[in-house]
């Protein structure tokens, strides 16, 4: 069970299409995660940068969610679960 998923949105609203760290060092990325606590929008754990899990490491915001349209989840970092959102 998640403790944070009362505070998950039902979607991001107007996300960035690039990790922004990764585009600043020349390099590519696999999937991009939305923060559902400010926004943030980082590279996922396959990518080389891993900058959505080092924004949660910094910041402790606790849940991203995938941007890609054929991923309707989020996780939660904290409580190490997927979480499963409507469309």
């Amino acid at each position: 069970m998640c403790s944070h998923v009362a505070a998950l949105p039902a979607s991001p609203e107007t996300p960035h299409d690039v990790c922004t760290h990764c585009r600043a060092l020349g390099w590519t990325w696999t999937g991009l995660r939305w923060c559902a606590a400010c926004g943030h929008v980082g590279c996922c754990d396959s990518s080389r940068g891993q900058h959505a899990y080092a924004h949660h490491a910094r910041t402790g915001h606790p849940v991203v969610l995938s941007l890609a349209p054929d991923e309707p989840w989020a996780w939660c970092f904290v409580d190490e679960v997927f979480l499963v959102r409507d469309l």
